[in-house]
């Protein structure tokens, strides 16, 4: 008897970007967004990364102001952020759509039912311009809560792509164990991890190993790829946020601020990361690379006791008012009695 033909699973190549945006130009930032997928598509990438909430960059002003001085960041924030469905996300849908990539990126997101809300949201799209998802970031992190409202359980969702299903989740949601697994139990084979540059961290934290230990640690546990893309800050950002004050403009100059790369199912850096500078790390991604790793250790299937242990993800989304019936149509007739 002949043996089965191999199950065949993706190969491809992954670019991270690490980049700055056009500061709180939304308009520029997708520019610039735009010509990095050119960029990326035209040595050869079939996905590509970009960083946490890229469109038009981080709210840096949380952690050098009190809330009083950076109420003004945030209004400006707000009108400088994006609407899903909207222009910018149909520029970038365009965009994959011509290169024939599967995009994620990040984006600030205006709530459409109020403007005390915005969104840290990742934007996933596939090569034929579909907006497969929009992740809300579930926790805002320590000083972020300041700007950004908390998603709820419906965008926690894996994304069947031509590169092999993919997740994504922001920042310091690839330290919670539980948003981890909830992907890895969807059968995830690719993680974006979606980074912001963090120079204003404490003076003990290592904002590059931060991210090398969390993308190691998921690649590692869940034997799945992961394409980290992380932000920079431009000088331009330096100038807005710590002006003449040379203690904030020596903090923004901090190094290992920054780390970008593509981790392979060992763990391990596929190809050397790219540290605090701008640029594209490229890497060939086999996901056959994840099979033989997963007999040893599945955490998703026989290497776990799902007799003892559930997790239970409550996914209905969590609109501010819900309605218990349609509303009726306007008349447009009067009623009898007012004709008399």
């Amino acid at each position: 008897m002949e043996p089965p033909p191999p199950y065949d699973l993706p190969r491809f190549t992954a670019a991270a970007v690490q980049a700055s945006p056009v500061y709180l130009d939304p308009g520029a930032t997708v520019d610039k967004a735009v010509a990095l997928i050119a960029e990326a598509a035209g040595n050869g990438a079939a996905l590509v990364v970009f960083p946490e909430v890229f469109v038009p960059g981080y709210p840096y002003w949380n952690w050098t102001m009190n809330p009083v001085q950076g109420s003004p960041w945030f209004e400006r924030l707000q009108r400088a952020s994006v609407d899903v469905p909207g222009p910018y996300v149909d520029t970038l849908r365009a965009a994959a759509r011509q290169y024939g990539v599967t995009l994620v990126i990040g984006v600030n997101e205006r709530a459409p039912h109020s403007l005390g809300v915005l969104y840290n949201t990742l934007l996933t799209i596939g090569p034929d311009g579909q907006l497969l998802g929009v992740h809300r970031k579930l926790v805002p992190t320590w000083a972020e809560k300041l700007t950004w409202t908390g998603g709820d359980g419906s965008s926690l969702r894996v994304h069947r792509t031509p590169v092999g299903p993919l997740g994504a989740l922001a920042c310091g949601e690839n330290t919670n164990t539980l948003a981890r697994f909830a992907l890895l139990a969807q059968g995830e084979l690719v993680h974006a991890s979606c980074y912001i540059a963090l120079p204003v961290a404490p003076a003990d934290y290592d904002m590059a190993d931060a991210i090398a230990v969390r993308t190691a640690a998921h690649s590692f546990e869940g034997k799945v790829f992961s394409v980290v893309a992380c932000s920079t800050v431009s000088p331009e950002i330096v100038d807005l946020m710590a002006g003449d004050d040379a203690e904030l403009r020596a903090l923004f100059g901090r190094p290992r601020s920054a780390l970008s790369g593509i981790f392979g199912p060992d763990g391990r850096p596929v190809t050397p990361p790219l540290v605090d500078d701008e640029g594209i790390v490229y890497a060939e991604i086999d996901l056959g690379r994840c099979i033989q790793p997963k007999q040893m250790h599945d955490i998703t299937g026989h290497y776990n006791r799902f007799d003892v242990f559930r997790l239970e993800v409550d996914n209905r989304p969590r609109p501010p008012v819900t309605f218990t019936a349609p509303f009726s149509t306007p008349r447009t007739t009067p009623l009898p009695e007012e004709d008399a």
